[in-house]
């Protein structure tokens, strides 16, 4: 983008008892880009870049170079890559299988097996599967064939406006918080946790605690959950992050900046 407006040339008269003295300030923009970039969907615009993760602190509620909303169409550079799970599963285990369309988008049992398209009605979606096998679903390759082999699930949009990508994150979380509230022995969804980057670049998370841990209907307070699901939003950009991975607290507030923060 160019510089401000050109100033035209003029005389003017200056006074001896009386010079003026002029500061001239610049600042430096920053640059934030992507990893790679994929062949978009037949009918689908170039590819924007990623934006890399903001420095934030833990709690607080926005950084102080927060990130922008999100511009243009979701692609594949803004799903999240192996090197985000790192060091809980090594790299060089998870493999990437990439699908655009429609689909399943981690809803479990406890709220009914949708696609996103039958939830909101949107064209298409990426889809992301991260794996530790090459064997997948023959239905959908970003499943794998055996469950345990799925470190992460990653389901990405854009909505026509930024307001409706709001309606629909909130949707998505309602449906989602469901789960909060089993009968005990069921697996359960725990509390959840809202991470804001910027006023519209939000998270909110829920992990997940095995049917052991739940002895009262809830999730048990006090207790790590092992992996959780996200739903996500910057700008016109929504998505759902399912992580299958036995991640802590920690660790899953930080796959869910980094999600965030590139979508």
């Amino acid at each position: 983008m160019n510089g401000g407006p050109a100033v035209g040339r003029g005389h003017s008269v200056v006074r001896l008892r009386s010079a003026v003295a002029a500061l001239v300030a610049a600042a430096a923009l920053g640059l934030a880009t992507g990893r790679f970039v994929l062949p978009p969907p037949a009918g689908a615009t170039a590819q924007p870049a990623a934006r890399s993760a903001p420095a934030t602190t833990p709690g607080s509620a926005a950084a102080s170079a927060s990130p922008t909303d999100a511009p243009g169409p979701v692609t594949t550079a803004n799903l999240l890559e192996p090197v985000a799970f790192r060091p809980e599963v090594a790299t060089g285990r998870i493999h990437v299988t990439d699908r655009y369309g429609d689909g399943t988008y981690a809803n479990p049992a406890c709220t009914g097996e949708k696609t996103l398209t039958q939830t909101l009605g949107g064209p298409g979606a990426h889809f992301r599967g991260l794996t530790t096998s090459l064997r997948t679903d023959p239905d959908d390759p970003t499943w794998a064939a055996d469950l345990v082999e799925q470190v992460a699930r990653e389901v990405a949009a854009e909505a026509p406006s930024p307001s409706l990508a709001q309606d629909f994150t909130e949707r998505l979380l309602l449906e989602q918080r469901s789960c909060q509230e089993q009968p005990p022995g069921h697996w359960v969804y725990g509390r959840t946790t809202t991470l804001r980057l910027a006023p519209d670049v939000t998270a909110s998370w829920m992990g997940t605690y095995e049917g052991l841990l739940n002895t009262t209907g809830r999730a048990p307070e006090g207790e790590e959950p092992c992996g959780g699901i996200a739903v996500l939003r910057s700008g016109s950009h929504y998505g759902v992050l399912e992580v299958h991975a036995c991640l802590g607290t920690a660790a899953m507030d930080r796959v869910v900046r980094t999600a965030l923060s590139r979508l």
